[in-house]
């Protein structure tokens, strides 16, 4: 026996609630990027860049993940997934401290 459906909008919100996290963290991604189009830019700004792009990245592929997660019935837990997207946030904050330090 099947349970029925919810005919809720909960899954659609928390895949719209994902959809806007990944277009945030690609908003901070390209601010971390400005820093490599400098003039006077050193090895440390490219290799910042570079580092915030590819966490930018992880985090777009955990949301995809999370997403399909979220189309199957009933829905797939996400705590792995949302363990890491708050350890990969917490390291492009600390990326970004970097950022501003050099």
């Amino acid at each position: 026996m099947t349970t029925p459906r919810d005919p809720g909008a909960s899954a659609e919100r928390t895949r719209l609630a994902w959809r806007r996290t990944g277009l945030s963290a690609a908003a901070v991604a390209l601010l971390m990027l400005r820093p490599a189009f400098a003039p006077d830019a050193r090895l440390a700004a490219f290799l910042t860049a570079a580092v915030a792009l590819a966490g930018w990245a992880l985090l777009v592929a955990l949301a995809y993940r999370r997403a399909r997660g979220l189309n199957a019935w009933p829905p797939r837990p996400g705590d792995r997934t949302v363990s890491a997207y708050a350890l990969i946030t917490a390291a492009l904050a600390m990326v970004g401290i970097v950022l501003v330090s050099l």
